[in-house]
């Protein structure tokens, strides 16, 4: 908890799968929030915090069960607004002196309903229902039979008779659906109308940010010297960048080459941050050392795994030439360090990382300066933007730590990689010629390990195969591929066989995740 200079909403995590869109919906209305799980959270920890307004989150346990997921008493004696979703709802009736009853088939609902008004004139309604209904999501078994002393029906649905209920006195209110998903479309006015009644100032922008976290790594640092693994991504772009407004000279980046990297992509990263943003960028260049170790290997899994071990060495090769190095940099995000403080309390994940890191702070004898940890995907690219960074470069695609080898199925050759980022450069070009690079959330070519017959000319050819993938996601976690027109495809593959020598045949992979992943391996 570091952001102490702004009001400060808490959310409480009882297990939901999509408590992370809260957190999103409230940065959007320029709210900071943060997410703690229930048992992490008691009454010193409340008076630490010290939330302006709390939100109970929604989650797969059910209030009839001794032993399920409470809110502490506290969080009811603070005096603020709460809000609760959903299994929030259901345990803040439960404990106010409500009743839940068990879920029947006649009264669970699950995806899409409608909820209609019996009482609009509440300010937490202010925007909603301009018809006589609203669509919500809803998603439970439980229901609540009997609300709390002091609590008013403010609308119903047809297996919700209690789905928006209201203490206006101690402004305590409770839904039983799910406003932060998109299938409930008016959602968000929800909770702009909360935090606006429990008093947020909105202040939580990027700009306001930018200046306490220079000032805070400044207090972190010192006059010592700071590393980063700079992978060319916009995690470790951004974390570059902002550190280098902070303790300028004092900062060295290492920028490792594997050789895995896409067209001219090297040259674009370093010149950028050396040319142009004045840092004091090392570029290692082990193309040979990478592609030797990989030679002849063809599984996936031993190809990330020598990338990774590799990463590591060279890494710290470079970094113990930097004397009086005492902190590394990395590009942590706000969504790992949720999930490293898990709600079923298990052992933390690993943090995915462009630039492979791992272990390394305690190996080398580092302390940590982590800049975007307070941060969602979103915020890093606006934050990028007030550092001067260029749009179409925090816009970029996400690439993966291993580069093209994951896009190279099979043996990785020179030979296969040169064709591969060719064949890519044109692709990519094409969707920014038509527009369509925002619309995407990666995209990509992979070389496929067969040749195939073809045509050219009067000549036959025998060359690679090559799979365009694009996708569209929120997070990542699920996609599906991009609905590209036929014309689009036809146009892509004529330009990838005539301005590519080694390919002479191109296909779609209009495969989702699941059952794929976006990457090939």
């Amino acid at each position: 908890m570091t952001s102490t200079a702004h009001d400060r909403l808490l959310i409480i995590d009882f297990g939901s799968q999509v408590t992370q869109l809260i957190a999103r919906r409230l940065r959007e209305l320029n709210v900071y929030c943060e997410i703690h799980p229930f048992q992490k959270v008691d009454a010193a920890f409340l008076a630490e915090f010290a939330p302006k307004a709390i939100i109970f989150s929604g989650g797969p346990d059910s209030v009839m069960r001794d032993g399920s997921p409470r809110p502490p008493q506290a969080a009811y004696d603070l005096g603020v607004p709460i809000l609760g979703i959903c299994y929030g709802q259901q345990v803040m009736m439960q404990d106010l002196g409500g009743r839940v009853e068990a879920g029947e088939h006649a009264t669970a609902e699950f995806g899409r309903a409608f909820v209609a008004p019996t009482e609009a004139s509440d300010p937490i309604l202010k925007g909603w229902f301009q018809s006589d209904r609203e669509q919500v999501w809803m998603s439970h078994g439980d229901h609540v039979a009997e609300i709390a002393p002091g609590f008013g029906v403010l609308g119903t649905s047809p297996g919700a008779p209690f789905a928006i209920t209201a203490d206006p006195e101690r402004r305590f209110y409770a839904v039983q659906f799910h406003p932060e998903v998109h299938h409930t479309p008016n959602g968000q006015t929800l909770y702009r109308n909360f935090v606006e009644l429990a008093g947020f100032k909105g202040d939580w922008t990027m700009g306001a940010y930018r200046e306490e976290a220079i000032a805070r790594i400044r207090e972190q640092v010192g006059d010592a010297k700071v590393i980063c693994g700079l992978s060319g991504g916009v995690d470790s772009s951004v974390a570059a960048a902002l550190i280098h407004e902070a303790v300028g000279d004092q900062l060295t980046c290492v920028f490792v080459d594997h050789g895995l990297l896409r067209l001219n992509e090297a040259e674009e990263v370093v010149g950028m941050f050396r040319d142009h943003m004045n840092l004091h960028v090392i570029h290692a260049q082990e193309q040979d050392l990478f592609l030797g170790e990989l030679d002849g290997q063809s599984d996936p899994e031993t190809k990330r795994k020598i990338i990774g071990r590799l990463f590591i060495d060279v890494f710290q090769k470079y970094a113990n030439d930097i004397e009086g190095a005492e902190f590394l940099a990395q590009g942590t995000l706000y969504p790992d360090v949720i999930e490293s403080v898990s709600f079923s309390g298990g052992p933390s994940v690993t943090i995915k990382s462009h630039h492979n890191v791992g272990g390394l702070p305690e190996k080398m004898g580092l302390k940590l300066v982590e800049p975007l940890r307070e941060l969602f995907k979103d915020e890093v690219r606006a934050l990028g933007r007030e550092l001067g960074l260029p749009d179409h470069f925090i816009g970029r695609h996400p690439f993966p730590g291993p580069g093209l080898a994951i896009r190279c199925p099979g043996e990785i050759t020179r030979e296969k990689l040169e064709i591969l980022r060719k064949a890519d450069a044109v692709y990519i070009d094409q969707i920014r010629k038509h527009g369509l690079y925002d619309e995407i959330w990666q995209a990509f070519c992979a070389i496929l390990p067969v040749r195939t017959v073809g045509v050219m000319g009067d000549g036959r050819t025998y060359d690679y195969a090559c799979a365009l993938r694009a996708v569209t996601s929120v997070d990542g976690m699920t996609a599906d591929y991009y609905p590209f027109s036929h014309d689009f495809l036809g146009e892509t593959a004529t330009r990838i066989i005539n301005e590519v020598k080694g390919i002479n045949r191109v296909t779609y992979d209009i495969t989702s995740k699941p059952p794929g992943t976006i990457e090939w391996e």
